[in-house]
């Protein structure tokens, strides 16, 4: 668990620091707004899907390293993917930070660090924020703004 949670603290410490896909996606057809109230994370999620698949996706806003870091990841890993290959990778993520599998899946990759995230649980929803914009974007339910209320 030690080698988990240097790992946890190396990714969400660089991602924080130099977020990936950091900004507007002019020509998105998704735009979601999310905040997290117990936190004060609020970002807005720019993707643009086309054939079914993440063409592009960006994020921009303010919060905790673990919300900014966990965006970042997340932007980095889904650009490219199927909406479906999106959807499960949503369901593997959330499983690990809500502690429903006890070891990250290998295909997780960086992904993985994120379950030192299960050992602050208050944090569990800055790190989920971004992820359920994401789920909102693909299945096209971007009419409202996601809480992690």
């Amino acid at each position: 668990m030690d080698e988990l949670q240097e790992l946890y603290r190396e990714v969400i410490l660089d991602h924080n620091r130099k977020p990936r896909n950091f900004g507007e996606l002019p020509g998105a057809n998704h735009v979601i707004d999310a905040v997290n109230p117990l936190c004060g994370d609020k970002l807005t999620l720019y993707v643009n899907v086309a054939d079914g698949r993440v063409e592009d996706i960006r994020f921009k806003g303010t919060g905790c390293a673990i919300s900014v870091a966990s965006s970042s990841l997340m932007t980095e890993r889904v650009k490219g993917q199927t909406v479906g290959e999106s959807l499960a990778l949503f369901e593997k993520v959330h499983d690990l930070l809500t502690g429903a599998v006890e070891e990250p899946p290998e295909d997780l990759d960086k992904l993985a660090a994120l379950a030192g995230v299960r050992e602050y649980p208050t944090r569990v929803k800055c790190a989920s924020l971004a992820w359920h914009a994401l789920k909102a974007a693909v299945t096209e339910h971007d009419d409202a703004p996601v809480t992690t209320e």
